[in-house]
């Protein structure tokens, strides 16, 4: 595998692709040959303090991944802000970056975003909702992530498709399947009906979707590998047909997979041999020497 930190970027970064490498080091590299994109999903390390490893599907022994253990909380901020000015400025006027977070540290990676972006190109926290194996606490189960999902210029027009989620059993015992629509009539808002079939309601910010679960055909073995539903709505809502989606901690590969699907041109990047080599094998790309 070749290391790409020490390879020109240009024709590579042009058609997407994978790199092998510090994710700053090649986001300042692809910022200074004037790559830009569209869409920017990120899920970073979460600080955990734990080492992770490759289990084959397939089974065999197990391979190291990536270790996620920093000498302080302060070191872990600091790289992560370092990622997200670079990330920031690959982003055109209209693009948006949706930074993925555990709930240890949400709050403080939420002030490390607002800083970087301006508390103004807010727009949403996104929770994913999943289920998994309860754990021994006294307390509520953690069974949710945090999506950050900031905008490059809160004054331009954003990439934006908006997505629908099936109607309320209490909205269609009431209106059907139909679209409808309110006004106010002075006194009051009236909804009317129409004969358009609803697309159903305006998605909200939090979503049910399941984790991969250990049987499925989707697992790779890579850890932390998350579902290509989750993807498919990131990519599908904050990017158009034929943009350029970045993942620069690009891990199994999924946001790759999702966005060669949905006919957008990915780029990936990963600091390790065993992600690059993961990624390459579900995109169906042969090793470089």
């Amino acid at each position: 595998m070749t290391d790409l930190r020490a390879c020109a970027v240009a024709a590579h970064s042009r058609a997407g692709g994978i790199f092998l490498g510090d994710n700053l080091d090649v986001m300042r590299r692809l910022f200074d040959d004037h790559q830009r994109v569209h869409l920017t999903y990120a899920d970073p390390p979460y600080k955990t303090g734990d080492d992770f490893y490759f289990k084959p599907r397939g089974g065999g022994p197990r391979e190291f991944a990536f270790s996620d253990r920093w000498p302080s909380l302060d070191a872990y901020l600091t790289a992560l802000r370092e990622r997200l000015v670079a990330a920031r400025d690959l982003l055109t006027e209209d693009g948006s970056l949706v930074l993925h977070v555990d709930p240890t540290h949400g709050h403080e990676v939420r002030r490390v975003l607002d800083s970087v972006f301006g508390p103004a190109c807010f727009a949403n926290e996104i929770i994913w909702r999943y289920r998994r194996w309860p754990t021994p606490a006294r307390s509520f189960q953690r069974m949710h992530d945090a999506l950050f999902l900031y905008r490059r210029n809160p004054k331009a027009e954003p990439r934006w498709t908006q997505l629908y989620e099936p109607l309320t059993p209490s909205t269609m015992a009431r209106f059907g399947d139909r679209k409808k629509y309110k006004f106010n009539d002075g006194d009051r808002v009236r909804s009317v009906v129409t004969d358009e079939p609803s697309p159903g309601s305006r998605m909200s910010d939090v979503w049910d979707i399941p984790i991969i679960a250990p049987v499925s055909r989707e697992r790779t073995g890579y850890p932390t590998q998350k579902p290509k539903a989750l993807l498919e709505r990131i990519i599908s809502a904050c990017s158009h047909e034929g943009d350029t989606v970045l993942d620069p901690y690009c891990g199994s590969g999924t946001t790759l997979v999702v966005a060669k699907r949905l006919r957008r041109t990915g780029i990936g990047i990963d600091i390790s041999p065993l992600a690059v080599r993961v990624s390459r094998e579900r995109l169906g790309l042969r090793e470089t020497a």
